[in-house]
């Protein structure tokens, strides 16, 4: 297991809040922590506010060759990651066979539940993640119900394999962490919160070629900036994401008939 954060923060740390927990079971190992270790996730890794470390499934291995995948049953084309490495491999992060660290085990494959903003900030909260890394044409389906993973997909696309969307996940859970974004309340006002997606952004200059930043947000008038803005968010939502502006008016037509 390898493991990249600050020494130094965990041994001042005692009263602190203990480390958000990144665990990624991975066939390449070196491609972690990658962008993580960059801009704000990477300041925030050095200071010790979460860790990440690594575990190289193919060191669980039994035969000369560390070979991980197999033939599927059945025939068809590809290999499947076998069931007893991975086995091996999480025990050596869960002891006595069982998922005791308080971190959930999620496997990210195509097939698995869409990532919402909902479940990143629960994901946050947490102690952390343990996040296995396909490669292949998938893994074995019985480690995946002896461990009761949760099956977390990016969207309707298909990976070469699952550390990008590792390395995703992580990123959008380190961002909201106590103390790694520089403003308290800027999460607030994001894509998905609310259900909304975000209004659009404008800075200097004032005039660009021929386009003008709209004079509602330079007028000073706050209460009109946040119509503007929401007015802006509803309009976006609703052209690009139908799927969420549904949401967002049954949520309304709910909360409108409890008063």
């Amino acid at each position: 297991m390898v493991s990249t954060g600050s020494q130094d923060n965990a041994s001042t740390g005692a009263a602190a809040t203990q480390a958000w927990q990144a665990t990624v079971m991975t066939l390449f190992p070196e491609m972690f922590p990658g962008s993580l270790g960059q801009s704000l996730a990477g300041k925030a890794l050095e200071d010790g506010v979460w860790k990440i470390d690594t575990v190289d499934i193919r060191e669980f291995a039994d035969d000369k060759h560390q070979s991980v995948d197999d033939t599927p049953f059945g025939g068809g084309a590809g290999m499947v990651m076998r069931a007893d490495v991975i086995d091996a491999a999480l025990k050596s992060v869960s002891e006595e066979g069982a998922n005791n660290t308080g971190r959930p085990i999620i496997y990210l494959t195509p097939r698995g539940k869409p990532l919402a903003q909902s479940r990143v900030k629960e994901l946050a909260a947490m102690a952390g993640v343990i996040l296995l890394c396909g490669r292949y044409e998938g893994v074995d389906d019985r480690v995946i119900e002896a461990w009761d993973m949760e099956e977390i997909s990016l969207g309707d696309f298909v990976l070469s394999g699952g550390e990008p969307a590792a390395l995703t996940l992580i990123d959008a859970c380190v961002r909201l962490l106590p103390g790694v974004m520089g403003s308290e309340c800027s999460p607030e006002e994001e894509s998905f919160e609310g259900g909304l997606l975000e209004y659009p952004h404008y800075t200097r200059p004032r005039i660009w070629g021929d386009q003008e930043v709209p004079e509602v947000l330079l007028s000073g008038h706050h209460k009109n900036v946040r119509a503007w803005r929401q007015a802006e968010a509803e309009k976006i939502t609703a052209e690009r994401r139908p799927d969420l502006w549904q949401k967002y008016n049954a949520k309304d037509t709910v909360s409108s008939s409890k008063h």
